[in-house]
């Protein structure tokens, strides 16, 4: 977890042997701390290269060391003491603290292999993945959890907390998302016939539904590799996805609140459902290249990240992605006095603005809301006017359905914009 004093370079797949490597400068040290509200979100999304390699089945290092084909400022590791279990502690002393602007490369888990009760090279070589492909970071958490209460938490391996210096309540905290890679080669995808949306606890859930003809629990080894200078997920013979890796989590410390969707027990807010400090939005499009930006609810902002995902799409319907370990490369900077009322994002070709709550119906109006919110500050427009874009040229797309609060993400293209 120590300074590591070297240029970013990012490769979003898993390691191989042949690779394209992108230097990515540092900010400049003149660079503002004060975004202003007009050019809230026009900052320059980074490009990253995609890896140059000949076909592969998916070889990768297995280890759980700094090195690899990404590298940062600092790097967190994901062990049993930067983790934590389903949920964002506020207490928790810091795994690392930075300066803003600094970059941090942070392993992440998936929590498959890692919380189930069976011991984890048992279940997953079971399940056909090879001894040499399973982490020793997935031993040591899975041996690390007696004793733990859960009361109140969810599933995911969640690593963090990271403390930004100089970051207050009522700042902006900007994440900007410049390298991601696989480091496995697999990942698993559950499907159950009342799981995702087919929950008998779903909202659109009807008497008379005629449930799927899936086993219960059925788990999906999806295998991950290179094909023609893209990595692939191997789906089936005839089907393969191309991979698209991002984060399921990322996230500030919240203020839980008795009663607020996912806090049932004081001081613990639950990973299952996203909120205003972002969290578990399975927001498949903050992938690398794109900058999210997040309020910030207590000093030095307490960043997690986790629930690493190779794929997914729209929704997320089973309740699952490829739930596959990940490792990434973060900038963060600080924006003072810069007061946003939940998370937003920006790519180079779009604004995205979430809309959270625990119905779509919901979701989609809270979207909407902020999107004439922004339209208004951002673009000097009236609120009739905005709202008539909005209509016209913004698309609201269904983020994720199954995680108790619902996820609308509204798209707002650049190129309409003149100036």
């Amino acid at each position: 977890m120590g300074r590591r004093d070297r240029p970013v370079r990012g490769v979003p797949t898993h390691t191989n042997e042949n690779r394209l490597e992108v230097n990515v400068s540092s900010p400049s040290p003149d660079r503002p701390s004060r975004a202003s509200s007009r050019h809230l979100l026009s900052f320059t999304a980074l490009l990253v290269a995609m890896a140059c390699a000949g076909p592969d089945s998916g070889a990768s290092d297995a280890s759980d060391a700094s090195g690899g084909s990404i590298e940062a400022d600092h790097f967190v590791p994901s062990r049993p003491e930067t983790v934590s279990w389903g949920w964002y502690p506020i207490d928790k002393e810091p795994v690392l603290r930075i300066q803003s602007g600094e970059t941090v490369r942070i392993n992440t888990l998936t929590h498959v292999g890692a919380t189930q009760g069976a011991e984890p090279v048992e279940y997953l070589t079971g399940l056909g993945i090879p001894r040499e492909e399973i982490h020793q970071d997935v031993l040591d958490f899975w041996a690390s959890r007696d004793g733990r209460p859960r009361d109140g938490r969810s599933g995911h391996v969640i690593t963090g907390p990271i403390y930004i210096e100089g970051a207050e309540p009522g700042d902006m905290l900007e994440v900007q998302i410049l390298a991601l890679e696989t480091r496995v080669p697999w990942g698993i995808n559950n499907t159950s016939s009342g799981g995702g949306v087919f929950s008998s606890s779903y909202p659109g859930v009807e008497a008379g539904d005629v449930p799927l003809d899936i086993p219960p629990g059925t788990r999906h080894v999806i295998r991950t590799g290179m094909v023609d200078g893209r990595e692939v997920a191997f789906f089936s013979p005839d089907i393969q996805v191309p991979l698209a890796p991002f984060m399921g989590i990322m996230a500030v410390a919240p203020n839980p609140v008795m009663g607020e969707p996912g806090v049932t027990v004081p001081g613990i807010q639950s990973s299952r459902p996203p909120g205003a400090f972002g969290g578990n939005m399975d927001v498949k499009d903050l992938k690398a290249g794109t900058t999210l930006f997040l309020p910030v609810f207590h000093p030095g902002a307490l960043f997690y990240t986790g629930d690493p995902h190779g794929a997914q799409g729209d929704g997320e319907v089973s309740g699952t992605a490829i739930e596959q370990s990940l490792a990434g490369v973060f900038r963060f900077v600080v924006h003072k006095g810069v007061a946003i009322s939940g998370p937003r994002a920006e790519t180079d070709t779009h604004y995205m603005i979430m809309g959270i709550a625990l119905d779509l119906d919901r979701a989609t109006r809270h979207a909407t809301w902020e999107v004439v919110d922004f339209l208004v500050k951002e673009k000097g427009l009236t609120p009739a006017k905005a709202l008539s874009l909005a209509s016209i040229a913004v698309d609201f797309r269904v983020s994720e359905v199954v995680d108790l609060t619902q996820v609308v993400t509204a798209y707002i293209p650049k190129g309409i914009f003149l100036r």
